[in-house]
């Protein structure tokens, strides 16, 4: 992490308005070609996340057992499994076939990569991208933010954003500079997810540009602007999303046999 930076740095968001919680995954417009988006709640009934617990390998109970509360335990369950299912669906096989490894940094994907993905929480919710890979060096990062979510936006953009941006963000308005900060975070925690950096990434030197759409427009390697592409999600219920799709391979080696 940088400058001593940890996610404790980010207060939890405290009781929301969220949508009702649904019994499968719901898919979303996509936002680029290769990427399907889908959303659920991780509150389900004991009885379904038990269910649910079935198809998980003893390892990731093992996790799940981790947890300090019954509530964190169950809601990582029902994340899983449903990625699981998620991914089974798409891979054509069950979920407890889904061959998962840790890469870097434990950031988890396939054993074979033919499909990436990851997995952002918030409120009781969860967003999964799925994206069908040309290659394998290709990732995809999400993160979902909720829009109410209250944060010291003048203190954490010091921490978290470029000079540059924290220049854009001082004449808007304190709700309206919060909201931004919220949508800035999203794009650099996407990005960050699609590396496995998570928050060691170097965030304050990863420059989002919001003229003309989402866009990276600095940053130092694997973060090259022209490796990546950002996209912000049409969410439900208030929330702000962003998915990031990191593709280092050059075009032009994509076409060599």
């Amino acid at each position: 992490m940088e400058n001593g930076v940890s996610v404790d740095d980010f207060p939890p968001p405290g009781k929301l308005d969220r949508p009702p919680a649904a019994g499968n995954a719901i898919s979303l417009p996509p936002v680029a070609a290769p990427v399907a988006l889908w959303w659920f709640a991780l509150d389900r009934a004991d009885d379904e996340a038990a269910a649910l617990a079935d198809t998980l390998s003893a390892e990731e109970i093992a996790r799940a057992d981790r947890f300090g509360t019954a509530l964190l335990r169950r809601r990582w369950i029902v994340g899983r499994a449903t990625l699981r299912g998620l991914l089974g669906q798409a891979l054509g096989i069950a979920p407890t076939a889904v061959a998962l490894v840790r890469g870097r940094r434990g950031r988890p994907q396939l054993a074979v990569p033919t499909l990436d993905f990851n997995i952002s929480h918030t409120c009781g919710m969860a967003l999964v991208a799925i994206a069908a890979t040309p290659h394998a060096r290709m990732r995809v990062g999400v993160d979902v933010e909720h829009g109410e979510r209250r944060v010291n936006a003048d203190g954490l953009s010091r921490k978290f954003l470029s000079a540059r941006e924290q220049s854009a963000l001082a004449p808007l308005p304190p709700e309206e500079r919060r909201k931004e900060f919220l949508r800035l975070w999203t794009c650099k925690e996407a990005m960050s997810k699609a590396t496995g950096d998570a928050l060691a990434a170097p965030f304050r030197h990863l420059e989002v540009s919001r003229s003309g759409g989402l866009a990276l427009a600095a940053g130092p390697a694997p973060y090259l602007p022209a490796d990546w592409a950002l996209h912000a999600v049409d969410m439900p219920g208030g929330f702000l999303a962003t998915v990031a799709v990191w593709d280092p391979y050059p075009a032009a080696a994509a076409t060599r046999p």
